[in-house]
């Protein structure tokens, strides 16, 4: 199973209630990256977001960045909003990381929680479902053919077009995420794309009829059992002490949980709800490195992982702070995870 992070580039708020300083988030997260890397981590991926309380709109940009400071880590999205991008120029931003790091970058595909891209871009909400659809299905097809000859209903037509450069050895690693729809599970499936589970909120065990789902459809429809691929995301943050780990965090996570809930008319984040993510059902890993193991290992037996995820900078928790849990996964959660697997 491989391991890694997940972020979105959340801006750090300070006392006076205002975010950081996108320039000073951009350059503390290419240092965490780079520590990823430093403490063989497998994977790290890096959201989208058109908001003040996110300084990444560009994954592009940054994991091209990274890619000139890491030397085994792969980097990709998590997510692009494919909806609102163009398939054209997405492939080829990531073939030209592909080539600049060495063949170690990946696209994750998703539709987008939030929707700040679409009147953005230009594109029309009622759209949701079509623009993903056709732009998933001309992105695949750039993986696989070039020239390319294609006709859809939100993009120019092209007609016999070389789309260039192409990835590394002409195969970009594309996984799909996905929210939990049966619909979003079966496009997955029909083109036996890796798909990763978003986990934030609930019981994890509530989403393993969705992994079987997901896993008989993808051998109904014929494709190799030895490319399976399926992972977790999940809100993370790991420390020395589990208890004072998880109180200093409460508040960071709690004023992003509000934040974001408001726009969608969720009442305000609680201490029990928190309280109850982190609890041996809940969807939360936040504590120290043995409990944290456990509860990895746990999601690893109950949907047969081939890949986790830890998102790990929900709020903006400090640089310090990310620095420390990212060297706890990476030197001692990670290694123990690997030995507990290994010899199974």
């Amino acid at each position: 199973m491989e391991l890694g992070v997940g972020m979105f580039g959340d801006n750090h708020y300070g006392k006076n209630g205002k975010p950081q300083s996108p320039g000073q988030r951009l350059k503390e997260l290419i240092a965490e990256i780079k520590l990823m890397d430093e403490v063989g981590l497998d994977f790290f991926g890096i959201g989208e977001h058109h908001r003040l309380d996110y300084a990444v709109s560009a994954p592009e940009i940054i994991i091209a960045a990274a890619a000139t400071v890491t030397k085994n880590i792969k980097l990709g999205s998590a997510v692009s909003v494919l909806s609102s991008s163009d398939p054209v120029k997405l492939y080829q931003s990531f073939a030209t990381i592909d080539h600049i790091s060495g063949g170690r970058a990946e696209l994750m595909a998703g539709r987008g929680s939030f929707i700040e891209s679409f009147p953005l871009f230009g594109y029309n909400l009622e759209d949701y479902d079509e623009l993903f659809e056709e732009k998933l299905e001309l992105l695949l097809k750039i993986n696989t053919e070039n020239p390319v000859s294609w006709k859809g209903r939100f993009r120019p037509a092209l007609n016999k077009q070389e789309v260039l450069p192409r990835a590394v050895n002409d195969n970009l690693a594309i996984w799909v995420a996905v929210g939990g729809t049966p619909e979003s599970i079966l496009r997955a499936a029909r083109h036996g794309l890796p798909v990763i589970f978003a986990i934030i909120g609930g019981n994890p065990a509530q989403f393993k009829p969705l992994f079987k789902y997901y896993k008989d459809a993808y051998e109904q429809f014929g494709h190799d059992k030895k490319k399976f691929k399926v992972g977790v995301h999940m809100h993370a943050l790991f420390g020395e002490d589990s208890q004072q780990t998880a109180d200093d965090y409460y508040p960071v996570y709690a004023a992003q949980m509000t934040r974001v809930g408001s726009s969608r008319g969720w009442p305000p984040y609680t201490a029990q709800q928190y309280e109850a993510g982190r609890g041996q059902n809940g969807h939360l890993i936040i504590g120290d490195a043995a409990e944290s193991v456990d509860k990895i290992l746990h999601m690893h037996e109950l949907f047969g992982l081939t890949r986790f995820s830890a998102h790990m900078d929900v709020g903006g928790p400090s640089h310090k702070v990310l620095l420390k849990s990212i060297e706890i996964f990476g030197t001692r959660i990670a290694p123990e995870v690997r030995k507990e697997l290994k010899g199974k």
